[in-house]
């Protein structure tokens, strides 16, 4: 029987559509594959911040994520905003009952606005509960420091040391971005357990356009991963494609503060199904 790769995303809903949910979704499609999800947190946001954040109760995470998972055969689940420790420990005790082998956690602490979206008190829940479980783990500089519990900003000199201390939390594998480093190259970083490193540069595009940017990275690489590639050939196509994605959107305006990456660009060659 054919079915469609499939990405199970767990995250919080973004009422602007330029992030959480609305962003995976949008990426999973342009990509050719089926997203499901579970949704961990209502957002009444827009592209110039966060107004209001209404939780979803752990039990009702556990019953959509139970519902889905004991249904529709899942590639690969990607996780985002989580809020909460105790939804944290839902998702991971879910997860490791259903034996989930792939697993990229992106550990969506803080908003592109600057808001938080992570209790500071679920940040060691997230270390010790679900971390451990991740195939990869995808945090950005200012999120790489508080789980290295740095107080100071990481450097693109620091990086790769960076990323490798990020693997002593457990997971298989670390891609850490800097898209917010302060200078006219970009690099991200990517390292796993079997000494396998890949160091991706891009130019720095001109633009305010660049709400949800990590949450499409990660579900590119769900949805790379998903239809048959290797880790470090997922991670080098969603590079690109979320580079061209900010590219192709630019110039747009969408609301009065940081708009969202173009998510209907397409690439120009998609590569056949593997299976």
């Amino acid at each position: 029987m054919r079915r469609y790769p499939t990405i199970l995303a767990i995250a919080g809903s973004d009422s602007s559509g330029g992030a959480g949910i609305q962003a995976d979704l949008k990426t999973i499609a342009s990509l050719g594959c089926y997203g499901a999800t579970v949704i961990t947190a209502l957002t009444a946001q827009n592209t110039e911040g966060v107004k209001s954040i209404f939780p979803v109760s752990p039990l009702f995470v556990q019953q959509q994520m139970e519902t889905v998972l004991s249904d529709i055969v899942v590639d690969v689940v990607k996780t985002g905003m989580l809020y909460s420790a105790e939804i944290i420990e839902m998702v991971a005790a879910t997860l490791k009952n259903f034996s989930v082998s792939s697993v990229i956690v992106d550990p969506v602490m803080i908003s592109t606005s600057g808001d938080a979206l992570l209790w500071k008190e679920a940040l060691e829940t997230l270390k010790k509960k679900l971390i451990p479980q991740a195939s990869l783990l995808t945090p950005n500089l200012h999120e790489a420091a508080l789980l290295l519990g740095r107080s100071t900003a990481i450097t693109a000199e620091e990086m790769e040391s960076c990323a490798r201390d990020l693997l002593s939390l457990g997971c298989q594998g670390v891609l850490l971005k800097g898209g917010h480093l302060n200078t006219k190259e970009l690099k991200d970083v990517y390292i796993n357990r079997e000494g396998e490193m890949l160091v991706l540069t891009a130019k720095k595009i001109k633009t305010r356009n660049t709400h949800g940017t990590g949450c499409t990275l990660a579900s590119a690489i769900a949805s790379y991963k998903a239809r048959g590639d290797a880790w470090k050939t997922a991670i080098e196509k969603a590079h690109k494609y979320v580079h061209d994605a900010i590219n192709a959107g630019k110039r747009v305006t969408t609301g009065k503060g940081n708009g969202p990456v173009n998510h209907s660009f397409k690439p120009k060659k998609m590569l056949k199904i593997k299976r």
